[in-house]
């Protein structure tokens, strides 16, 4: 049967020249292509976490976890601040305020249901984080609301206005009531682990 040799020097027939096409990848070139994948992966990965830990700590700057949490209180008014200022012809400007508020309500409550109001139940206070807890509800049924609400009325703005006095209450409730008893029946060890809770659950939607 006759087979197919090499010649003398080694050289690749013109078969085996032909199968390399430039489609095809070398052991080499699979390596590099996978190291830059990884790279790329990896680059990625730290410049979002890297972004994540800016947008956590401007608030987290503050200082433990009452004081980061206050410090989103004033941004999400600060917020209000700025679509209350808006006219009715700004449908546009009104919506994206409105994204950035609900998107600043959503890392704020998972710190707070995931990490604070645990924290509240098992200092015997569970009755204030039930209640404050169910005023999560109607934050959302206030967002749901302004979300489907024609936005070039006046409706839409007393509407926000409402939402806004809902929201003040209830973070008056929490700076000056809830949150102090909490902070001063932890100690300053169960301080720090709830601070590094609220700031884990807040990279989470950071």
């Amino acid at each position: 049967m006759a087979t197919r040799s090499r010649s003398k020097s080694g050289n690749d027939t013109g078969s085996d020249r032909r199968s390399r096409s430039a489609f095809s990848l070398g052991g080499g070139q699979t390596g590099v292509l996978a190291a830059a994948a990884v790279a790329g992966a990896a680059i990625g990965f730290a410049a979002n976490y890297g972004r994540k830990m800016v947008v956590q700590g401007m608030a987290g700057a503050t200082g433990d976890w009452a004081d980061a949490l206050a410090a989103e209180h004033r941004m999400v008014l600060a917020l209000f601040n700025k679509i209350e200022a808006t006219a009715d012809n700004q449908s546009t400007a009104r919506a994206h305020l409105l994204t950035k508020i609900k998107n600043a309500l959503g890392k704020h409550a998972l710190e707070e249901e995931n990490a604070v109001y645990p924290a509240l139940r098992r200092a015997n206070s569970a009755h204030d984080a039930d209640a404050l807890n169910g005023e999560h509800g109607y934050v959302k049924t206030y967002l749901y609301e302004l979300e489907n609400m024609p936005r070039t009325g006046p409706e839409w703005m007393s509407r926000i206005r409402d939402f806004r006095t809902m929201l003040e209450e209830h973070m008056k409730m929490e700076e000056e009531e809830v949150f102090p008893a909490l902070r001063g029946q932890l100690s300053e060890e169960q301080n720090a682990r709830l601070t590094a809770a609220v700031h884990r659950e807040g990279m989470k939607l950071a």
